[in-house]
């Protein structure tokens, strides 16, 4: 296989890479948990959970999935920029590694609200209301925690695509500037402000549109 051959199946596969990691973050959050989450109101949410097991079920071993992607995705970025500094390419995989390590994590909790809230609908024991406020909680900081790893090696890597050349100059500054605002707005939210959501709007495509480039680019 010539050097050609080989950077078009690298770029290939960090394209999919993208794609996978972005594809099943939001369909296990979006779609599958997260709808049967009401604000302010435990009781519905736990009754929501402990009705839609299955989908529960789903999300969590999609977010396992999505764990493993994360790490498939550090090794294509380290494969890709570690020729351009193997240190900061190592500390980069690092953060990706703890990244999804901390993710993992945050599912035992969603599977233990999950348990709390089937017992919730068979028994209707109001004692199981404040340990499920307490596993839902806990879920969520957890899960916010990861995006601080995630952000710190997203930082390294995008400056080694940008120095690379691998993927189009701007595309790299893309993430480097949306990068930081995520991590701006999961500090905030971890003091009580809600600003996740308008300061991930930058970075929300671009693993989307990161994807479908590369994989474009390795099929040509």
């Amino acid at each position: 296989m010539n050097t050609n051959d080989m950077n078009r199946n690298l770029s290939l596969a960090l394209g999919v890479a993208f794609l996978l990691q972005a594809c099943t973050s939001l369909i296990s959050g979006a779609f599958l948990f997260n709808p049967f989450v009401i604000p302010g109101d435990i009781s519905t949410t736990m009754l929501n959970l402990g009705h839609n097991a299955g989908m529960v079920h789903a999300s969590i071993i999609g977010d396992v999935i999505t764990a493993l992607g994360i790490i498939f995705l550090a090794t294509m970025l380290f494969l890709v920029v570690g020729k351009q500094n193997k240190a900061m390419a190592l500390v980069a995989l690092g953060f990706y590694i703890i990244e999804a390590v901390i993710l993992v994590v945050s599912k035992f909790a969603a599977f233990v609200l999950l348990n709390i809230s089937q017992e919730y609908v068979a028994t209707g024991d109001n004692a199981l209301v404040l340990m499920g406020k307490l596993a839902l909680e806990t879920k969520d900081f957890i899960y916010r925690i990861h995006i601080i790893p995630f952000g710190l090696g997203a930082i390294i890597f995008y400056y080694l695509l940008y120095r690379s050349n691998a993927i189009p100059k701007w595309l790299s500054l893309w993430g480097l500037f949306a990068v930081p605002l995520v991590l701006v707005g999961v500090v905030l939210k971890i003091y009580g402000v809600n600003a996740v959501s308008v300061f991930a709007v930058p970075y929300v495509p671009f693993e989307f549109f990161a994807g479908i480039y590369l994989v474009v680019k390795g099929r040509n």
